[in-house]
């Protein structure tokens, strides 16, 4: 049985490779993968270098024009541009095409990081940059990478993936313990239960409830995180040092 399996032969990967965590494969195979991961990593900081601070917004692909959840999308892309951030989202449908076009329409900067996927994924047409990615966790990466806050809207697993990867990037001191917004008390109710239900467990610290703010108020919102990057941070100018051949 061994023998059998050290003789097959995989394929070279093709555009998108749907068994890259399917046990061991070749070395070759497996040093392919690991430089085509490592060229994603190169063109997303080559792209990403130079949009300035990022507010990333999450959110369900799946939402609509008409629907509540967009609009809120929308003009919390407009409240981000008039506080000088520039809008990062997935650069899909839904929520994340929302957010952009309330930059994009409001005079923003706005920007998407796009994944291959065989269905609902298509990069919108309100970003003024966008690269795309071929695996889930170097895209999640660069999301976070150049992100000063996170604002939460409505989503599935995909959003529901971002949010606690996020939570436990910051309650491990992986990162800075930046603001994350959950936008929508009535959505995100029982998963806030939840949460109480895992520190009244021990799970988690009761200072792990205070990494999330609840609200449905966008001021609030706002506030919350332009408090926290005027007592974090100061503005200085970018060195224009173009190592890896960056466009502004």
């Amino acid at each position: 049985m061994e023998a059998s399996l050290k003789s097959k032969k995989h394929p070279v990967i093709p555009a998108k490779e749907p068994v890259y965590l399917e046990g061991p494969k070749s070395r070759g195979y497996e040093l392919l993968f690991a430089f085509r991961v490592f060229k994603q990593f190169m063109k997303g900081f080559r792209a990403l270098h130079f949009v300035g601070p990022c507010i990333t917004v999450f959110g369900s692909a799946r939402f609509k024009e008409d629907h509540p959840y967009y609009q809120q999308a929308r003009e919390f892309g407009k409240l981000i541009a008039e506080a000088g951030f520039t809008t990062l989202t997935g650069g899909g449908p839904g929520i994340m095409e929302a957010a952009n076009r309330g930059a994009f329409e409001n005079g923003g900067k706005s920007v998407g990081c796009n994944i291959v996927l065989p269905f609902e994924q298509k990069e919108n047409p309100y970003v003024h940059k966008s690269v795309t990615f071929e695996h889930f966790f170097v895209r999640k990466v660069l999301l976070v990478k150049y992100s000063y806050a996170f604002i939460i809207l409505p989503g599935g697993f995909g959003t529901m993936d971002e949010l606690f990867e996020t939570l436990t990037l910051v309650q491990t001191k992986t990162i800075s313990q930046f603001p994350i917004v959950l936008f929508g008390r009535e959505y995100f109710a029982p998963l806030m239960e939840t949460i109480q239900e895992m520190e009244s467990k021990g799970t988690i610290s009761p200072s792990d409830m205070q990494l999330v703010l609840l609200t449905d108020n966008y001021e609030e919102a706002m506030n919350h995180i332009s408090t926290y990057v005027r007592t974090n941070y100061k503005i200085k100018p970018r060195k224009r040092h173009w190592w890896l051949f960056e466009k502004r």
